[in-house]
C-alpha cells in the first residue's frame, strides 16, 4: 500500500471507530507508522480529522433525537448520568476516545444542543492526546 492509500485508510478506519460502529484505528497508525515512519505528523493529522468527524457524526445523531423536555416527558424523568455532561459542558468531550462511553458522550453533547464548535474542538484536542500518545510510544 501506499502512502496515500494508508493515509485514506487510516481516516477511513478513524472515522469508523468514533461512530456506534465497532473498530480499532490504533492498528492502522501502528502499521502506517511502522511502514512510513516519515509520515508521523500527517498520519496524526488524518487520524485526529477522521476520529474527530466520526464523533461529530455522533453529536449530529443526538441533536436528531428528540429534545430534552418531549424526552424527560416520555421517561418519566429518568435520565441519570447526563447531569455529569450538562454540568460539565464541551470540556467532557476530552473523553470522547475512551471505549464505550466516548460515543456516548458525543451523543449526548448533541442532545444536549451543546455547543458544536467547543465540543468539535474539545473532542478534537482529547483525540490528538490519544492519538499522539500511541504515535510517540510506537517511535520510542
Amino acid at each position: 500500500m501506499d502512502e496515500q492509500t494508508s493515509l485514506f485508510a487510516l481516516f477511513t478506519s478513524s472515522f469508523l471507530a468514533a461512530t456506534l460502529l465497532p473498530g480499532g484505528s490504533e492498528v492502522v497508525l501502528f502499521g502506517i507508522l511502522t511502514a512510513y515512519p516519515q509520515l508521523y505528523w500527517p498520519a496524526l493529522g488524518v487520524a485526529t480529522l477522521g476520529n474527530t468527524l466520526g464523533g461529530m457524526s455522533s453529536y449530529v445523531i443526538g441533536r436528531l433525537l428528540p429534545d430534552e423536555k418531549t424526552l424527560v416527558k416520555k421517561s418519566g424523568g429518568n435520565l441519570q448520568g447526563l447531569e455529569w455532561v450538562r454540568n460539565h459542558g464541551s470540556p467532557v468531550l476530552l473523553l470522547s476516545w475512551v471505549p464505550l462511553i466516548g460515543d456516548l458522550l458525543c451523543v449526548a453533547a448533541g442532545w444536549l444542543r451543546i455547543n458544536w464548535v467547543g465540543a468539535m474542538l474539545f473532542m478534537a484536542a482529547g483525540k490528538f492526546a490519544r492519538y499522539w500518545a500511541i504515535a510517540a510510544a510506537i517511535s520510542s
